[in-house]
């Protein structure tokens, strides 16, 4: 598992990417929700009442690192994550800018 740091406006989010085989599982958390790749399932977070959204890449066949996350387009966003102002068709940067 990699671990960065990923310099936001207002503050620092945790950035992840797990090997998986064929694919990594990738993910930038704050200290209030998250945005990752496909494989998360946002609906299921929003039962806890966490932000969260997934981002499809901007380009290329997948999200394969946090650089991605950033770039991403928001393609789903949980309720919880809407309330903070997050939509479909954003960047990953500029949704974890409202986490």
């Amino acid at each position: 598992m990699e671990q960065h740091k990923i310099k936001l406006v207002k503050k620092e989010a945790d950035g992840f990417v797990i090997p998986l085989g064929p694919a990594n599982l990738v993910a930038i958390k704050t200290d209030v929700g998250m945005v990752g790749c496909g494989a998360f399932d946002v609906a299921a977070l929003d039962s806890f009442s966490y932000p969260a959204a997934k981002v499809r890449p901007a380009i290329g066949p997948s999200i394969v690192d946090t650089d991605d996350i950033l770039k991403g387009i928001v393609k789903e966003a949980n309720r919880s994550a809407m309330g903070r102002g997050i939509r479909t068709g954003m960047t990953g940067k500029q949704a974890l800018e409202l986490l």
